[in-house]
């Protein structure tokens, strides 16, 4: 019994050093947050394991209503759904690195049109790879959201191309906590 402590007790050891020694998540920056036409939409700053800064939005809409996936076009499919959508403004101060990618996966619907992709019920959220402006203060700035969401019977109003301000730090102010 005593050597089963023992060795117990070696690997919590172990187990606690490299959990010391393992890189902190750094936690992430709320930048903006509202609520509309039901949707209730979060955007925040974060950074991954390799050290790149994502944009993330998180659009949560009202139980038993899906959004629309953000690859279709603006204007849907045939008049119906708007994409849900992260983007940077034309005066965005911030410059994209990648390409937007998406939790959970949009899926094809069981109604027509088939090519009207949907998320999931519940909450999406979007993430843009992203360089943050130079400097080490906190400097106002913009992006742009679009989303729209639908029940089996009933859609909310869309929201489309809003735009919204957020103070983002500089990067060097991030490099330096």
């Amino acid at each position: 019994m005593r050597r089963k402590f023992v060795v117990l007790l070696g690997a919590l050891i172990v187990l606690g050093v490299f959990v010391s020694c393992a890189p902190a998540a750094k936690k992430a920056i709320s930048l903006a947050s509202f609520t509309e036409n039901y949707v209730e939409v979060s955007i925040y700053l974060k950074q991954d394991a390799s050290g790149e800064y994502l944009l993330s939005t998180t659009f949560t809409p009202p139980e038993g209503y899906h959004l629309y996936s953000k690859d279709i076009p603006i204007t849907g499919i045939n008049g119906l759904g708007r994409p849900t959508l992260l983007e940077l403004t034309s005066n965005s101060l911030m410059k994209a690195t990648g390409v937007l990618s998406e939790s959970p996966r949009a899926e094809l619907p069981e109604f027509e049109p088939r090519e009207l992709l949907v998320y999931p019920s519940g909450a999406v959220t979007l993430s843009l790879p992203v360089e943050l402006p130079p400097g080490s203060e906190w400097i106002a700035d913009e992006v742009k959201v679009t989303y729209m969401a639908c029940s089996a019977s009933l859609c909310k109003p869309p929201v489309v191309g809003k735009i919204v301000p957020v103070r983002v730090p500089g990067v060097d102010r991030l490099r330096n906590e």
